[in-house]
């Protein structure tokens, strides 16, 4: 069994699942992988239970409806906690994270004494190919945002390729996780620091994906932005357990 397991959230990715499936498998560190799929009607989840014929490493997790971002990796975690994986990955299907950067991560994690190790797009400038200007300028002045209302000291906050140490899960109370979109991403970051755990970013090169569509709209945004200031509004009244020294 590997230390590491991969989460990937999907939803009407027939065109990426089972590409994205055989290239984690083929990589060097020995990756488990984890697909929880909301119904998609496009047949996702039929290919990967196809494939798990092939990969025993392979597991899935069905849900009905499409219920967010947010929940599937929610779902993901509690579905982790109750094996013995050290190494807990965030991923999209889509090839927009380049499945080669997940031995950085993991690296970041196993070696480098990070709790927390987020594949970056803002760590040494801006690194995204084939987003339309609007988009990038709309993700990159989000994380500063979120750094000038909340202090936390990460680039890329909105950043969905991510690794965490198991115990940094077990630390945070997923169920006070209240967003359900892509401000989960910037919530979980924003727990973690404030537990007092170690974040090291790894620059990365963001893709936009080739094949099937986005799940991007205008809402998501705006969760992110209203968002921000109610979270840092509750930290003021709120205790977070603290990373244990023997971690």
């Amino acid at each position: 069994m590997s230390d590491s397991l991969v989460i990937i959230p999907t939803y009407n990715e027939k065109e990426n699942i089972e590409r994205i499936i055989r290239k984690v498998f083929s990589l060097s560190h020995s990756f488990d992988i984890l697909i929880v799929d909301d119904g998609s009607p496009d047949g996702t989840a039929d290919i990967v239970k196809a494939l798990q014929l092939q990969f025993k490493g392979l597991f899935i997790e069905e849900r009905k409806g499409k219920l967010g971002l947010g929940t599937a990796y929610i779902h993901g975690f509690r579905w982790v906690l109750n094996r013995d994986y050290d190494f807990v990955f965030e991923m999209d299907a889509d090839f927009s994270h380049n499945p080669d950067d997940l031995l950085r991560l993991y690296a970041a994690c196993k070696n480098d004494g990070a709790d927390l190790a987020i594949g970056s797009r803002y760590k040494n400038g801006v690194n995204i190919v084939n987003w339309p200007m609007s988009r990038l300028l709309m993700s990159f002045f989000a994380s500063k945002y979120v750094k000038f209302i909340t202090g936390l000291p990460v680039n890329d906050s909105t950043a969905g390729f991510i690794c965490y140490k198991r115990y940094v899960l077990e630390t945070i109370d997923l169920n006070k996780i209240k967003f359900v979109g892509y401000a989960f991403q910037i919530e979980m970051k924003f727990k973690t620091w404030k537990s007092n755990f170690d974040i090291l970013e790894v620059p990365v090169i963001f893709t936009d994906r080739k094949e099937g569509s986005s799940k991007m709209d205008s809402s998501i945004f705006f969760e992110a932005f209203v968002g921000v200031i109610q979270m840092k509004i509750s930290s003021l009244f709120s205790k977070f357990k603290q990373k244990s020294k023997h971690e």
